[in-house]
């Protein structure tokens, strides 16, 4: 009886192994930035504990977005919760920005303000190691999943297709960590180099600025997708394809879609059919295209074909970009 459930648990886990390594890591850099930054009294440690602390509840909300995208549709949302996702990508974004990069700058700006003494350095030097190093794991986890769906394609191009919110937050988590982390070390070196303390509130205030940056990028990514993106133009590409294929479709008018989930699309297709079909052969051939679209596209979850003149549809869909 225990057998399937403890398979489905390691399929979940394998499925979302990018969540779930970066929460990892966060948690355990987390504990031994906070820890460093009370014996050290380093700003900047502060503010890498509060960064990785931010950025493990993040996963955390990221998981829940997926458990809730996954729920069935019913009478309120038809076309079911596959958007929830992309409105915790939204929260994580605020999070980043107010908290991660809120509480950096803050800490910095009162850290130079009232300098702390300085302390022995090498403490936070082995945090900043070990921190690095599962943080760059991590990274690298990320990166090569990520390289595995974007199919050649150059990577900003692929972050501003990708509809999977979960792949690219973690990819620009990390690659900000791994930057703060260099800043942190930069700032603990030269405020001991030169003997000057204020200059950790500094790189505490540069690593605020970078998750800031972040933040922002996050947040318009989220924004589109919560606003409705169209699917890849190949996916539209095809499915025009195979619908001027048909003998019995004159023209195809326009074929819109949207996602309404990272792997579910909604697609709408105005097409001017042969004016010798009749009423039932029309409706039986609306069944076959749709039939053999689900078939060729797992993905197109709603499909709504709709009988149009071609003059009518022009002049109906003016303001609108169909493709």
């Amino acid at each position: 009886m225990s057998g399937p459930p403890a398979s489905s648990g390691a399929a979940h886990i394998k499925a979302n192994i990018v969540l779930y390594g970066a929460l990892a890591a966060n948690l355990g850099i987390a504990v031994a930035k906070f820890v460093a930054a009370s014996i050290s009294g380093s700003s900047s440690m502060l503010t890498e504990g509060v960064h990785s602390l931010v950025d493990s509840g993040n996963q955390v909300l990221l998981l829940y977005g997926q458990h809730r995208a996954k729920t069935p549709a019913d009478a309120a949302h038809p076309f079911g919760y596959g958007r929830e996702l992309y409105f915790w990508a939204f929260v994580v974004a605020i999070l980043i920005f107010a908290v991660g990069a809120g509480v950096s700058i803050y800490e910095g700006w009162a850290h130079i303000q009232a300098p702390e003494p300085l302390h022995d350095p090498a403490i936070n030097y082995i945090v900043l190691a070990i921190a690095f190093a599962l943080e760059g794991g991590s990274w690298t986890i990320a990166v090569k999943e990520f390289n595995g769906k974007r199919r050649g394609v150059g990577w900003w191009r692929a972050i501003r297709r990708s509809k999977d919110p979960a792949a690219f937050t973690v990819l620009f988590e990390d690659s900000a960590a791994l930057l703060g982390l260099g800043v942190a070390a930069a700032g603990v070196w030269a405020s001991h180099a030169y003997g000057d303390p204020r200059i950790d509130g500094v790189a505490s205030i540069g690593i605020g600025l970078i998750l800031a940056l972040v933040a922002v990028l996050l947040a318009r990514e989220a924004k589109g997708l919560l606003i409705g993106e169209s699917a890849d133009p190949a996916l539209i590409a095809q499915i025009r394809s195979m619908i001027e294929g048909r003998v019995e479709i004159t023209a195809v008018n326009h074929v819109r879609t949207v996602h309404t989930a990272p792997d579910a699309v909604f697609v709408a297709i105005s097409a001017d059919f042969d004016d010798r079909l009749l009423m039932g052969e029309a409706e039986a051939l609306i069944e076959d295209m749709e039939a053999a679209l689900k078939a060729e596209f797992p993905q197109l979850t709603s499909i709504y074909i709709r009988p149009e003149k071609a003059r009518d549809a022009v002049q109906g869909g003016k303001g609108l970009k169909g493709a």
